[in-house]
């Protein structure tokens, strides 16, 4: 049921909260650094203004909204809706944010990293793909991938930075909940990355590390462009 599954990622929650306590961030020095656009009344800390503490109040430690999907990335047949530093003042310096993702059906999310945290998962509706590499230490030129179907209830975690992907195998929408060990994980997708920079990589060096031709080169540009 759904309260069931609610539960289960409370428990989620905890628990990744819990391990923060030696994210990838640095440790705060202060309770609270509340955000504020305000550059004459506050200090900056992790490139945010903070406000004065005593002038802090509940709502800069809430979020309301994640029951419903979020605003649907161009492309890639997702939803997204975050919670962060952005929307959520009262998370500066906590290393700590949220995504809710609504998957649809038979689309991925491609492969991908967080330079700076490590990711949890945790399935509320559908049928999730997921799985990482891991570089094999025996061999440089090759990787390991760690891979789970996932369901209602489960969850799975990418270590920091290295690639991923999630693909929704079922019939319908899949909705997660990813939990992010840093308050600006960052995000940087493979393809796009390599195939839609700017200026573009030279094409002979695309044509000799992938092995492609000209033509496919080319196909690629546009695709992820």
């Amino acid at each position: 049921t759904m309260s069931m599954l609610w539960f289960i990622t409370t428990l989620a929650i905890t628990a990744f909260i819990c391990s923060s306590a030696y994210a990838y961030d640095n440790n705060p020095l202060q309770d609270i650094c509340v955000t504020v656009n305000d550059s004459h009344a506050s200090v900056f800390v992790n490139g945010k203004m903070c406000k004065d503490p005593k002038l802090a109040t509940a709502n800069d430690f809430y979020f309301s909204g994640l029951n419903v999907s979020g605003n649907e990335v161009p492309g890639f047949g997702i939803a997204v809706k975050t919670v962060d530093v952005n929307n959520m003042p009262g998370l500066n310096t906590l290393g700590i944010s949220l995504v809710r993702g609504d998957l649809e059906p038979q689309r991925i999310v491609p492969l991908h990293t967080h330079p700076r945290a490590t990711e949890m998962i945790t399935i509320l509706e559908g049928t999730v793909y997921a799985g990482f590499l891991v570089p094999d230490p025996a061999n440089f030129f090759k990787s390991r991938l760690f891979s789970k179907i996932l369901n209602p209830g489960d969850v799975f975690v990418f270590p920091i930075g290295l690639i991923h992907f999630l693909y929704n195998v079922g019939h319908k929408k899949a909705t997660c909940l990813f939990y992010f060990n840093s308050q600006n994980p960052g995000l940087i997708l493979i393809p796009n990355s390599i195939f839609a920079s700017n200026p573009p990589v030279p094409d002979d060096v695309l044509a000799k590390g992938f092995q492609l031709n000209m033509t496919e080169i080319a196909q690629l540009r546009k695709k992820f462009s």
